[in-house]
This record gives structure tokens, C-alpha cells and sequence, in this order.
């Protein structure tokens, strides 16, 4: 079904036959109702990153080292990837609401594997479920705001806020949960699975945007990229690739990186420094337009540089100071780059083929969130966390680098 044009004053928009769905009495339009698809958006990303600060304690229940934690970890990124591939378009043709809902099981079901089936074999089954329903989430429930908000331009400042937001508050609960409240290995995910009640109870009062086709095709989503724009792509996705890279680390190895370095175990903490990260990712993706496209990126990249050579020196010096101070400037850069990039990449696209070109754009992106994390993984386990942390955070570094000579040289052959 096609997407609708025109932003009717009840925050409706129009289908493509020029009407609109019914509203059932109870539910709300316009701002109300995005709030109530944000709380559903944020409560299911936000279980995405919720084992973050329990990694330390299923390393010693388990008995496995950094390279594992990294690969339970990265098997997310694989289920964000065919949540994308398979469903991320469905919405369009059997309704928002339906795909909203289903994301929200997956991620009360991932909850259920954490608690009931404490073993390796199925964390990472858990976690694959915890990425098909990010699949889901991300393109769903970004459209679903686009379409219910009254004003556009707003909602998709809106709707990477709650994304960015969602994920730092995951480990944010679960480290004051498991820190300070009995059973820390069960307790994060009764609290997930209670508040997943609450997003479908949300839901219920959120009128569906679209009207579902009556023989709906259902096939996945291609991952290419027309050949007249590869070039935007590729400085795009270089940056993109660099910067969900240093959330992939600050995800997966922060608490190694704490509790073996700087001797800082309080679960609380840990899951402040992440948030810390995609609280400042959410700023630099609201400052990003007012810097335009091209500055932004270059920017962006120039924050991911300095960021990563101030954690890079945090390791060695081992200064929590450093290491949360090249979060911020991380975060800022990592929240430009991404939002310029991302914009760059649908405005240069047809628009016929958006919707294929940001799914390819999504897959680099958790790719790059998942290799170069397990990479560091297995670096540490052959040769130390610091030199292991140093060469990541050099690589991020010299990806950022790369991005900007590519920005620049584009930047020159534009001008007259």
C-alpha cells in the first residue's frame, strides 16, 4: 500500500484512495497518539540492551570470557537484520498496530527465554528474538509516528529520540534493578515484561494509520543500492559503519572494560556510562540539521575521532573521567554523522526505492554494530583488553578519517 501524502489536522494522514481509517471511540489522534506509539517504541528497544550490565554475572555463572559475551551480543545485530529484511515492510500492507503488537511479543518472549532457560545456547536464542523485534520496531514504528504526528518534520526527530533513548535506558534499569534489587539475573526481565503489558495496553488507544490490503505480498526486503547514488552511500555508510560501531562497544565490552580495568562492579554505574553515550547520540541527532547535511557529517566524524582516541587513552591511564568523557563526544559525533547520513542517503534515492535503499543503509549499520565487536572480543581474549581496546578504538578512528577525506574531496569537486 502506498504511503500517504497530506497531514490532515487530526494528525491522520490520508490513505492513498484520499481517505482515512476509522478511529474506534476511545482512541486518540495527533500528539497523544504518537506519545502513546513512542511509549511501545521505547519500551521494546529499551529491551534490546537490557542484558548489558548482566554480562559480567553470566560470565561467572557460565564460565566463558569476553569473546563470548561479544558474540552473545552480536547474534542481536543478525536478528535486527532479518527482522529488517523480513517484516520491516510488512507493516505497509497488513497495518501498523498488527506489527507493533507482534514486536512487542518477541520481546516479551526474548524476557521469557532470559529468565526461564538460564544456559548459553539460550541467551543467544534469546537475543536473536530481541533483534526480530528491533527489526520490527525500527521501520514500524518510525512510519507509524510519521504518520499519526501532525506536524512531519517533528516526528522524525521524535522518533530517533525514543529510538536512541529506548536503547540507553535499557542498560540504565537493568543496572539499578540487578544492583540493588533481589534475584539480578531475573528481576531486569519481569520488569521488561510487565512494562510490554503496559505498550500493548497503549496500543489498544492508537488508531491504525493505514488500511491493510486485502491479498497482502509478503516477501522480504532487497538490500541495493542504485548505482547513480553509491557514492553518497558509500561516505554515508562509512561513517554509519564507524559510528554504530562505538555503540557496539560501549554495549557489549563496557563492562569488561570497567570491572577489569578500573575495578568498577556496581552494575548501576555501568548502565549509567552507556546511557550516558546514547543520551549525547540523541542530542548530536537533534542538533544535526541545524548544521545541514555535509557540516554535520564531517563533524559527526570529527567527534567519533576525538572521542575514540580520548577512550583509547582512558584504557591505559585507567581514568573513568577519560572513558566517560570520550562517551559524550562519541555519542555527539556518532548522532550527527548517523542523522546526516541517513538523510543524505533517502534524499539522493528515489523515492520509489526508499524503502530499499534505508534497509540496505540499516544493514551496514548492524553490521557494523556486530563484526568489528566480536573482533575486539576475540583480540582481548588473545592479547589483553588494553591493547585490544586501543586497536578498536584506532580502527573506529581511522573509518571516521576515512569518511571525512571522502566528504571533503566530494565537498571540493561540488564547488565551482
Amino acid at each position: 500500500m502506498a504511503r500517504a501524502s497530506g497531514t490532515p489536522s487530526d494528525g491522520f494522514r490520508a490513505d492513498a484512495a484520499g481517505t482515512r481509517p476509522d478511529r474506534a471511540r476511545g482512541q486518540v489522534t495527533g500528539w497523544p497518539a504518537v506519545a502513546l506509539v513512542a511509549v511501545a517504541f521505547g519500551v521494546a528497544m529499551l529491551g534490546t540492551t537490557l542484558p548489558t550490565p548482566l554480562y559480567p554475572l553470566y560470565e561467572q555463572l557460565f564460565g566463558f570470557g569476553g569473546l563470548m559475551t561479544t558474540v552473545v551480543f552480536a547474534v542481536y545485530a543478525a536478528g535486527v537484520i532479518a527482522g529488517l529484511l523480513l517484516f520491516g515492510h510488512w507493516s505497509d500492507q497488513v497495518g501498523r498496530r498488527r506489527m507493533l503488537a507482534a514486536g512487542l511479543v518477541l520481546s516479551a518472549v526474548s524476557a521469557l527465554v532470559f529468565v526461564l532457560h538460564p544456559a548459553v545456547g539460550w541467551l543467544l536464542v534469546g537475543r536473536v528474538i530481541s533483534g526480530l523485534s528491533a527489526g520490527i520496531f525500527t521501520g514500524t514504528a518510525t512510519a507509524t509516528i510519521v504518520d499519526l504526528a501532525p506536524d512531519p518534520k517533528r516526528a522524525g526527530l521524535v522518533a530517533a529520540a525514543v529510538n536512541m533513548g529506548g536503547l540507553g535506558a535499557g542498560p540504565l534499569l537493568a543496572g539499578a534493578v540487578s544492583q540493588y534489587l533481589p534475584l539480578p539475573l531475573v528481576m531486569p526481565f519481569v520488569v521488561q515484561a510487565a512494562l510490554v503489558v503496559l505498550a500493548l495496553l497503549a496500543l489498544v488507544f492508537v488508531p491504525e494509520p493505514v488500511r491493510p490490503v486485502d491479498r497482502p505480498q509478503l516477501r522480504p526486503q532487497r538490500v541495493q543500492v542504485p548505482a547513480e547514488m553509491r557514492g553518497v552511500f558509500i561516505r554515508a555508510g562509512i561513517a554509519g559503519f564507524a559510528g554504530f560501531a562505538v555503540l557496539g562497544l560501549f554495549t557489549a565490552v563496557s563492562p569488561s572494560f570497567l570491572g577489569e580495568l578500573l575495578g568498577e562492579h556496581n552494575r548501576a554505574l555501568i548502565g549509567g556510562v552507556v546511557f550516558v553515550l546514547f543520551l549525547a547520540s540523541t542530542a548530536g541527532q537533534t542538533l544535526s540539521p541545524r548544521l545541514g547535511g555535509q557540516r554535520a557529517l564531517i563533524t559527526g566524524c570529527g567527534g567519533l575521532i576525538a572521542g575514540m582516541v580520548l577512550v583509547g587513552s582512558s584504557l591505559p591511564a585507567r581514568s573513568l573521567g577519560l572513558l566517560l568523557t570520550g562517551a559524550v563526544i562519541a555519542g555527539l559525533g556518532q548522532g550527527l554523522s548517523f542523522r546526516a547520513g541517513l538523510g543524505s542517503v533517502t534524499a539522493a534515492g528515489p523515492a520509489a526505492r526508499r524503502g530499499e535503499i534505508t534497509s540496505s543503509f540499516f544493514v551496514l549499520l548492524y553490521v557494523g554494530i556486530a563484526i568489528p565487536v566480536i573482533g575486539e572480543g576475540a583480540a582481548s581474549e588473545a592479547f589483553g583488553l588494553i591493547p585490544s581496546g586501543i586497536t578498536f578504538a584506532t580502527f573506529v578512528a581511522a573509518l571516521a578519517a576515512t569518511a571525512v577525506v571522502l566528504l571533503t574531496l566530494r565537498a571540493r569537486a561540488d564547488t565551482p
